[in-house]
């Protein structure tokens, strides 16, 4: 069966799934649990982002409209988040380690620093736990010994960010890292170089403190210098939407915002209306809610099931700019992109 045809069999057992999210408040660890049914005793554990970080929040979403689905049929999904980012790749090995401890049936984790992160991944597939990846680690499903992959391509996402500023005629796009060291952004700003590159243009990196990732200002203010200090940036990415509205502000207050094109991974709605408005040039989308919905399917259906996806299962990249905008803001209202 072809990639595709997987997509349409995970979107069928997704919709069988479908239902409303769980009303668990606590961020840290959140579950649904299962009253009787044809799955009963069945627990998936799913790791995600911080809580404070935005587009976790759409995974998230994503993740607890599956889970509602599983609790009707007798189990059980817990969520598991990252306290913050500011000791990335210690906290996402002791997170792991934590899904070990829990036993559950099948486990959902983002691989976003493998060598962190992958010999407790792998201690978790040794002790006959399937493990789904999702969000990050397409690369690294064989090491680890896991089931299969779904999510976009950080790559991908990168390289068809650089190929569309340069198409527009940026010669110097800066990639804002606010996660050095980390898989996921180093492979999306590799990607914007080669891909700039391949249409005669150029990408450096302004690598920030993990600690600053999510704090605004500081972000603003280094953008702000990055782009005085040097008139030959012409188009600046980031890594995140929160990162995006950051880059959006310190571009005005460097009185540059009309010269320096924005790109950015993910977005919220104050990106959208950006893009609306022609003050953000596109958003690089790897559909989030899909990541977290299918993931938590996939994972439920092989644990309870023995129903196996036959390849992995991409999510993106897809790119929102003005043409597409409106349906891309539509979603959002729904808490789906």
């Amino acid at each position: 069966m072809s990639v595709t045809a997987a997509l349409a069999a995970t979107v069928a057992l997704g919709l069988a799934l479908a239902g409303c999210t769980s009303s668990n408040n606590n961020p840290s660890s959140t579950s649904t649990s299962g009253t009787g049914g044809s799955a009963s005793g069945v627990s998936i554990v799913v790791m995600g982002g911080a809580t404070n970080d935005p587009f976790w929040s759409t995974v998230k979403n994503g993740g607890e409209a599956a889970a509602a689905g599983v609790e009707k049929a007798g189990g059980k999904v817990t969520f598991l988040a990252m306290p913050n980012y500011n000791n990335f790749n210690a906290d996402a090995a002791k997170l792991v380690a934590n899904i070990l401890a829990q036993k559950p049936s099948a486990a959902v984790i983002p691989d976003w620093a493998p060598e962190a992160q992958n010999a407790n991944i792998k201690a978790i597939t040794d002790a006959g736990i399937p493990v789904f990846i999702y969000n990050t680690g397409a690369d690294q499903v064989k090491t680890v010994g896991a089931e299969a992959y779904v999510g976009s391509d950080d790559y991908a996402s990168g390289k068809l960010a650089g190929e569309t500023f340069a198409k527009q005629g940026s010669k110097h796009i800066l990639c804002v890292n606010t996660l050095p060291g980390t898989a996921t952004a180093e492979a999306r700003c590799k990607g914007l170089n080669d891909g700039a590159t391949a249409e005669g243009g150029k990408a450096t990196e302004l690598s920030l403190p993990s600690s600053q990732f999510g704090d605004p200002t500081a972000i603003a203010q280094a953008i702000k210098g990055a782009v005085l200090q040097d008139s030959s940036v012409d188009a600046i990415f980031t890594i995140s939407q929160g990162d995006a509205d950051s880059a959006a502000s310190g571009l005005s207050q460097a009185g540059v915002a009309d010269k320096v094109k924005l790109g950015s991974t993910d977005f919220n709605t104050a990106a959208l209306g950006r893009i609306d408005k022609g003050t953000q040039l596109f958003a690089i989308d790897q559909q989030g809610y899909a990541q977290g919905y299918y993931a938590v399917a996939a994972a439920f259906q092989f644990a309870a099931y023995g129903i196996a996806l036959p390849g992995d299962l991409p999510t993106g990249p897809a790119i929102i700019d003005k043409s597409n905008v409106a349906k891309a803001t539509a979603g959002v209202k729904d808490g789906a992109r």
